[in-house]
């Protein structure tokens, strides 16, 4: 009797995905919110009455500075856009499922990875 691949992954292993998204999106939530609250706080550092000479400096260096902060935010919403994305790919049952191959992606990888939407093949492949 030949054996029947494997299609989607069960309800219990979706489940277990579901925990690791979810903690995942936790985590990088409360991380964007303590750079947006970063970005919104005035010269924490009190420095205020050191004078005049630095300010310049002191100026390039904080804009620089929010600048960061700004992309690795921009880079947090993104991933959370992706791990929200994931989640209603569980809901539908299509989580877990390469969009190039159409095969499953590995647990492995999708544990690593879990706002993957492509298999190690389809991702090595499109880099050729």
């Amino acid at each position: 009797m030949k054996e029947v691949e494997k299609t989607r992954y069960s309800d219990s292993e979706l489940l277990e995905f579901k925990e690791i998204i979810e903690k995942k999106l936790k985590d990088s939530t409360d991380e964007l919110n303590n750079l947006l609250k970063s970005l919104q706080s005035d010269n924490e550092n009190g420095t205020d009455d050191t004078g005049s000479t630095y300010k310049t400096l002191e100026d390039g260096s904080s804009t620089m500075q929010k600048e960061s902060i700004s992309q690795m935010a921009a880079r947090l919403k993104k991933f959370i856009q992706n791990l929200q994305a994931a989640l209603v790919r569980i809901e539908n049952r299509t989580y877990g499922i390469c969009r190039v191959t159409g095969n499953l992606i590995s647990k492995e990888r999708l544990r690593a990875v879990p706002h993957t939407t492509q298999s190690m093949a389809a991702k090595v492949n499109q880099y050729k």
